[in-house]
């Protein structure tokens, strides 16, 4: 484990360099951090609910730096709603801060990410989903983003290193995502130990969104970036599944949680060297009755079926890893093809089922048919067709109901023979 944790910090540094602190015990250097981008920092979070000791290591912390702290302002809620994006724009406008600093899980930085271009740039959040279109109006109106300081308190998005904000319209129960260079953090900190308070359900949450972003990236990496992908996610992958049970089990064992942050932040990188597919399109459809990790850790088996025949390299690597898990049969290594791929699709659902995850749409209290309507609808947006052309075997809008709707409707009860594949 320890090799596999030194691997992981020397991917890590490659990709975030010094503006990144990470580790165990190092929330105190958040001033250290923070206290170049200016004297006023804006501070969004809940922790001084969650964990009163932490916050006051953070607000202590800026203080002893000459900070002036305007705040604490409520983070946002699961999924960031546009009501909280909008909610935390105008603290932004009513306090003028130098920088803003977010100490929250992946829906709050999110939000905050959205905040600030709203700020700076003002206009409706749909303007801004889709690719590059926050870098554009910058470069149009000669503006900058005010700086952002991410303090991630969970295993997950690793939304505090990314160029990625997901915000759900409640209303409609969509989520959509602004792909831009410009909200990638500047600065970001994740003390691992924070991690221990997190519930054991959003543990395993966060881990399987960690997992997802690795597996997904894996499965649709371009030849170009093929080697780093499977570098990044390989180690990621093995990091989370070897510590997902231990982390759930044992909350403060600080090991487990730093294999988990390691992890997760892996899948960070993985996702600025390729993109999401799949599973994590689909997901954006059920957030009324799913948490993301979860829709994720339900979807990709069914998924990993359907690309098989353009994965085999993949799936050959993932099966000698689940292996060592006992998540698959050693006589299973052998097999290739439609055979390989439900081979490693058992062992995901293996994974889930070891902490107690639904494995089937059918389980999900809630679901409908119109949450399949809803899927295949929001396939076929052009602000997500990012995820379509992610996938090993890419997808347009007017092949969704053909190929996409049998994946659903096999996830809905477990039948992977309803899958069709290209």
């Amino acid at each position: 484990m320890n090799e596999l944790k030194e691997k992981a910090r020397a991917l890590i540094d490659e990709f975030k360099g010094k503006n990144y602190i990470y580790g165990i015990d190092c929330l105190e250097r958040i001033g250290e951090l923070s206290a170049p981008l200016g004297k006023k920092a804006l501070l969004i979070t809940n922790l001084q609910t969650r964990d009163p000791h932490s916050y006051h290591n953070i607000f202590e912390s800026l203080v002893d730096s000459g900070l002036e702290i305007a705040g604490p302002f409520p983070s946002a809620q699961p999924n960031s709603p546009k009501e909280d994006v909008s909610r935390i724009k105008e603290e932004i406008l009513r306090e003028k801060p130098d920088f803003v600093l977010v100490a929250s899980g992946g829906s709050g930085i999110d939000a905050t990410k959205a905040a600030v271009v709203l700020a700076i740039l003002d206009g409706d959040i749909e303007d801004y989903f889709g690719i590059g279109k926050v870098t554009e109006k910058l470069a149009a109106e000669g503006k900058k983003l005010l700086p952002l300081v991410a303090v991630q308190t969970a295993s997950g998005s690793s939304a505090h290193l990314t160029k990625y904000s997901n915000i759900t319209d409640l209303k409609t129960n969509q989520k959509k995502i602004i792909v831009d260079e410009a909200v990638i953090p500047p600065r970001a900190l994740f003390d691992y130990s924070l991690t221990k308070s997190m519930s054991t359900s959003f543990t395993s949450d966060g881990a399987f969104d960690g997992l997802a972003h690795c597996l997904e990236v894996y499965y649709g990496a371009s030849p170009e970036s093929f080697e780093k992908a499977q570098e990044i996610a390989l180690t990621g992958i093995e990091l989370i599944v070897s510590s997902i049970e231990k982390a759930t089990a044992e909350p403060f064992d600080i090991e487990a949680r730093e294999a988990l942050g390691l992890g997760t932040d892996l899948g960070g990188y993985a996702i600025m060297v390729g993109g999401t597919n799949g599973a994590h399109l689909t997901s954006f459809s059920l957030v009324d009755i799913l948490s993301h990790g979860r829709a994720c850790a339900l979807l990709n088996p069914y998924y990993t079926v359907f690309f098989a025949s353009s994965i085999q390299k993949q799936l050959k690597k993932l099966a000698h890893l689940f292996s060592k898990y006992s998540l698959i049969d050693e006589s299973s290594l052998s097999l290739d093809g439609q055979k390989l791929g439900l081979a490693v699709a058992k062992a995901l659902i293996a994974l889930s089922k070891r902490v107690g995850y639904p494995t089937t749409l059918g389980e999900i209290e809630g679901m409908s048919k119109a949450h399949i309507e809803r899927a295949l609808q929001g396939a076929k947006n052009p602000q997500l067709e990012t995820k379509l052309k992610n996938m090993p075997v890419p997808l347009t809008s007017d092949m969704v109901d053909e190929y996409m709707k049998p994946i659903l409707e096999a996830a809905l009860n477990g039948d992977f023979s309803l899958i069709k594949t290209l």
